[in-house]
C-alpha cells in the first residue's frame, strides 16, 4: 500500500460490532412493540424502541465486563442517529444538540433499565417513563411489552460474546 493509499484508509473497527447493531434495530422494529404493545409507531417511539432494545444488549455487554465492545456498540449508535438526524434534513448546528441529548436519554434507560431489572424499582415505571414517554398505556400492552422485554433480557443472559457480535439475540 502506498503512502497516500495508508493515510486515505481507515480500517473500520467496529465492524465486528455491525452485526449486533443490526439485530438490535430489527429487534426494535418488529411489528408487535407497536401492534400488540402499543409502542408509538412514530419516529420517537421507535428511537424509543431502538433505544430499549440496545439498553438491554449493553446491560448484557456490561455483565460480560466487554467494554470496549459496549463503547464501539454505542459509537455505531451515535453514528446512526446522527445520519438520521441529517437525513430528516436538521442542518449542522441542531444535530450535535440533537445527538446529544439522544446519548443523555440512552444514558438514562440504561439506568432505569437496569433498576427495573434488578428488582429496585418497578420495570412499568420504566417502560412508562421511556418508552410511552410518560403516557400509560392500556395495561395489557404494557404488560406485553413488560413480558417481551423480560424475555429480550433473559435470552440475552444466556448469550456470550461472540453470539452477541454475530447478533445472535432473538433467539
Amino acid at each position: 500500500m502506498s503512502f497516500l493509499a495508508s493515510l486515505f484508509s481507515r480500517k473500520d473497527d467496529r465492524a465486528a460490532l455491525r452485526p449486533l447493531y443490526g439485530a438490535v434495530v430489527e429487534t426494535a422494529r418488529a411489528p408487535h412493540w407497536y401492534l400488540e404493545g402499543g409502542v408509538a409507531d412514530t419516529l420517537d417511539g421507535r428511537f424509543d424502541m431502538v433505544a430499549a432494545v440496545l439498553s438491554l444488549v449493553l446491560l448484557r455487554l456490561e455483565a460480560l465486563d466487554a467494554k470496549p465492545e459496549s463503547v464501539k456498540l454505542t459509537e455505531i449508535f451515535i453514528d446512526d442517529m446522527d445520519g438520521q438526524i441529517r437525513q430528516i434534513g436538521f442542518g449542522d448546528i441542531v444535530v450535535g444538540k440533537q445527538v446529544g441529548r439522544m446519548v443523555g436519554a440512552l444514558g438514562g434507560r440504561l439506568s432505569a433499565y437496569r433498576a427495573g431489572l434488578s428488582g429496585e424499582a418497578p420495570p412499568a415505571d420504566a417502560l412508562v417513563r421511556n418508552l410511552y414517554r410518560g403516557e400509560r398505556p392500556a395495561n395489557d400492552e404494557l404488560a406485553y411489552v413488560e413480558a417481551q422485554m423480560r424475555a429480550l433480557a433473559d435470552r440475552l443472559a444466556t448469550k456470550d460474546l461472540p453470539a452477541l457480535l454475530a447478533g445472535n439475540i432473538a433467539s
